[in-house]
């Protein structure tokens, strides 16, 4: 008996020496928006897949969670909602209307994919631009941006907001599914200035 147990504990310790050196090789091999703990911060803004765990952090911007966005709310900042459209799918007929709806924080302002990486000289443009204008060029006005959970756009905007000389930058990681958890949401249209500027179709999105 002792020895059939002895066997086993040699066997079960063979294993794991076998299979320690593959979990080390695709643990390491493993990139930021794989692990759910400890994401580190980009040096600059991140140009892999946009959805995927991100930082904890946003130098130079406050991260807020659902109560910090409550009690930011009174002093009127400007919320930007960078999800991205939804795309026209690929077998619907083309005489048949696609009509997307796109819920979000009431109030926002919504500029589908203005959190992508990278943009072109263009859209960067004319997404600092379309701010200035909702700030009022103000630049210590509070401005929020938020997209999905797990999602690197919000976190793609706020950093180019930050670049841009922005000293009241909030991050709401939680994005739209952490608003309505508690709150109501209002349906949204993309803004028209940011459609017009980047030559954005968004009915076929």
């Amino acid at each position: 008996m002792a020895r059939e147990r002895s066997v086993r504990v040699i066997a079960r310790v063979a294993a794991v020496t076998a299979i320690g050196p593959l979990l080390g090789l695709l643990l390491g091999a493993a990139g930021p928006a794989d692990s759910p703990v400890n994401v580190p911060e980009p040096d600059g803004l991140y140009t892999g897949p946009p959805r995927g765990y991100t930082p904890a952090t946003l130098k130079g911007a406050t991260v807020i969670d659902r109560k910090g966005l409550e009690a930011l709310l009174p002093e009127g900042p400007v919320l930007i909602d960078v999800v991205l459209a939804d795309h026209r799918p690929a077998g619907l007929p083309a005489d048949r209307p696609w009509l997307p709806t796109h819920r979000s924080i009431p109030g926002a302002v919504w500029m589908p994919g203005a959190g992508g990486a990278p943009l072109s000289p263009e859209k960067e443009e004319a997404f600092l631009r379309r701010v200035a204008e909702l700030t009022g060029g103000d630049r210590a006005k509070p401005v929020v941006t938020f997209c999905r959970p797990e999602c690197w756009g919000s976190w793609n905007a706020g950093k180019r907001l930050v670049a841009a000389g922005y000293s009241r930058v909030h991050w709401f990681p939680l994005g739209v599914e952490g608003w309505q958890d508690d709150h109501d949401t209002a349906v949204a249209k993309p803004d028209p200035a940011w459609t017009a500027a980047t030559g954005a179709r968004a009915a076929e999105r």
